[in-house]
């Protein structure tokens, strides 16, 4: 059985309401695999959702045998510099500092860092030092908010 964000989130939405799965990291080994779940909820984040949503994916996992090895479970929040993965994310991030790197140049680099003005639905526009690209959201390979202490 394959692991997907979807999987996760279906376990998450029958058992803590209002959860959203921001992002999910599968490392580790063969020995040793490790599931990270970074979670968000409109009220924010604290231990009580992040073990509400450990219990529930974790006996989840353990009733389907999905994992064949000894596996560690972390769920936290996405933190100050948030993955940014679907439209949803950029939507929610506009007019704020963005890192994003793409697969393939855009404007002559594969790196932005600059502040979102726009997330529509095939691409994001972000400009650094007055320069302006619009990225196909199909080309990006990783991307974060950059929080600004002030």
């Amino acid at each position: 059985m394959e692991l997907t964000e979807a999987w996760f989130q279906a376990v998450i939405d029958r058992e803590v309401e209002g959860v959203e799965l921001v992002a999910l990291d599968d490392a580790g080994s063969r020995r040793r695999r490790i599931i990270r779940l970074y979670v968000d909820h409109p009220a924010g984040v604290d231990h009580g959702v992040c073990a509400h949503v450990s219990a529930a994916v974790g006996q989840a996992l353990d009733e389907l045998a999905a994992v064949d090895t000894t596996y560690v479970l972390e769920v936290s929040s996405p933190g100050l510099d948030r993955p940014l993965r679907k439209r949803s994310h950029f939507e929610a991030q506009v007019g704020k500092k963005v890192y994003v790197k793409t697969r393939l140049p855009v404007e002559g680099s594969k790196v932005w860092q600059g502040v979102l003005l726009e997330a529509g639905a095939d691409e994001i526009v972000v400009t650094e030092s007055g320069r302006e690209a619009r990225i196909p959201l199909e080309d990006i390979v990783s991307a974060h908010l950059i929080y600004e202490f002030k």
